[in-house]
């Protein structure tokens, strides 16, 4: 009996675990992640909460409608943007004439909860939206000609987008640009945009023949223009030309008849000065040789004056010359003079000044001659009277000089002297050491000493009297 319950115990953990499986894993199934280009509007049972980008979250459990409590429904929006396009919408125009237009649309949704309240699907709200643009259309374009439509296209798009805009708030969507009318076609079974165009056309090319002919026409006109102020001006130019000519052959025949009447005066008045040099030569040959007469003789007596004063100025002139000469001579010989006595004098003065600057050259040069001794003799006193250890050496050497030239003189005296020397001392070394000892007292004491050695014998006592010239005292008889 227990063994049977505990099988079924654990039956039922085993089916409670699957069960508490599956309900993990459906849940898990459940849970929904917003992409960032949609928006889930998500209503409950109490309130409409906004999913997505921009929201409070973007994670949700989409909890089936059927469940009690919990049950919730979703609409799912885009939130960027949208386009209606109306490709062949039929239209018409203020006169009830046909045609098809082509509208672009572009919307966003601005309040998702608003959109999700009007709507169930954004297909829906599509729907809606098309119909909104559809009869704003329809509105702005019947209130008006076709020929007006055509020519204001961007008029047309403004006044598209101010229809709609009021409609657009209780639906939660804006427009995020102006509506376009991309186009205008005819209708099915219909030419009048055709027969616009046509006459647009004609009237285009009308304007461009006018154009073009009133162009040519005016191109015409300004040639013709031109060709005539060319040959108004060419005939201008003949006509000053010829104008020209004629007062030039008039001016010239003018000048030609005035030129010969003054050849004419001229050639009179030549006849006439010709008639009067006539008449003037001949009375100033008259005169001329009257005055030549005259001045023949005038000139016989000038003559004559003119010769001896020319003599007396040729005599005057020839002892001015003469003397001019002799200062001349003279003011040479004594420029001369001068000048070699300067010349002499001014040699001499260089020639003196030549020997003194000589002199002084030589006088300095033996003064630096002789100074060079006396210089190097005071530079070693000097040298030598701060040096006492060199003073001293030359002192030695001063002494060791005089006393050889006192022993050389000594030598000297002593090879004509006849001197003996008696050295009765103890030792050798006791004895002179010199002949300058004979003179001092320790001398004196050895002459005499050496004296009384030469009275106590025979050979001295006669040196003793040689010297002394007496005879020596006979000794007493001994008692």
């Amino acid at each position: 009996m227990l063994a049977g319950t505990s099988l079924v115990l654990i039956a039922l953990l085993g089916a409670a675990g699957l069960v508490a499986v599956m309900v993990f894993f459906w849940v898990i199934a459940l849970r929904r992640v917003v992409p960032v280009n949609e928006v889930h509007i998500v209503q409950t049972r109490k309130d409409t909460v906004s999913y997505g980008k921009g929201f409070a979250s973007n994670t949700y459990y989409e909890w089936p409608s059927r469940l009690p409590l919990v049950g919730l429904t979703r609409v799912t929006l885009p939130v960027s943007n949208f386009s209606i396009d109306l490709p062949d919408y039929a239209a018409y125009d203020k006169e009830r004439v046909p045609f098809l237009v082509h509208v672009m649309a572009f919307f966003r949704i601005s309040d998702s909860n608003t959109a999700a309240q009007r709507v169930a699907s954004f297909d829906e709200l599509k729907e809606q939206l098309t119909a909104i643009v559809q009869g704003s259309v329809r509105t702005v374009l019947a209130a008006h000609e076709i020929d007006q439509i055509m020519l204001d296209r961007s008029r047309f798009g403004e006044a598209f987008t101010k229809e709609v805009q009021p409609q657009l708030g209780g639906w939660g969507v804006e427009a995020i640009k102006n509506i376009e009318l991309m186009d205008i076609r005819d209708a099915k079974d219909s030419d009048v945009i055709h027969n616009i165009m046509a006459k647009r056309t004609s009237g285009i090319e009308r304007e461009s023949r006018l154009v073009v002919a009133d162009n040519s026409r005016q191109a015409e006109m300004a040639e013709i223009a031109a060709k005539r102020e060319i040959e108004m001006s060419r005939q201008l130019a003949a006509e000053q030309v010829g104008l020209r000519t004629a007062e030039k052959d008039k001016n010239v025949g003018v000048a030609n008849e005035q030129a010969a009447q003054q050849v004419k005066v001229q050639q009179r008045e030549t006849a006439a000065k010709e008639m009067d040099v006539v008449q003037v030569k001949t009375v100033r040959g008259a005169e001329i040789s009257r005055e030549a007469a005259v001045i023949a003789a005038a000139q016989a007596k000038d003559v004559a004056i003119v010769e001896a004063d020319a003599a007396k100025q040729v005599a005057v002139v020839s002892a001015e010359g003469n003397k001019q000469v002799s200062i001349v001579v003279a003011e040479g010989q004594k420029q001369q003079t001068v000048l070699t006595a300067e010349g002499q004098l001014e040699a001499a003065r260089r020639n003196a000044e030549g020997i003194a600057l000589e002199g002084n050259a030589k006088g300095q040069a033996e003064t630096a001659i002789l100074m060079a001794p006396v210089d190097a003799q005071i530079k070693l006193a000097e040298k030598i009277g701060s040096d006492q250890g060199y003073q001293n050496y030359l002192l030695g050497i001063r002494n060791i000089e005089a006393a050889q030239a006192v022993g050389m003189a000594q030598a000297e005296a002593l090879k004509t002297a006849d001197v003996k020397v008696i050295s009765n001392a103890g030792t050798p070394g006791k004895g002179l050491s010199g002949v300058m000892d004979l003179f001092s007292a320790d001398g004196g004491t050895a002459i005499a000493s050496m004296l009384e050695g030469l009275a106590q014998s025979p050979e001295g006592k006669k040196m003793l009297e040689k010297f002394v010239n007496k005879p020596a005292a006979k000794p007493e008889p001994k008692a």
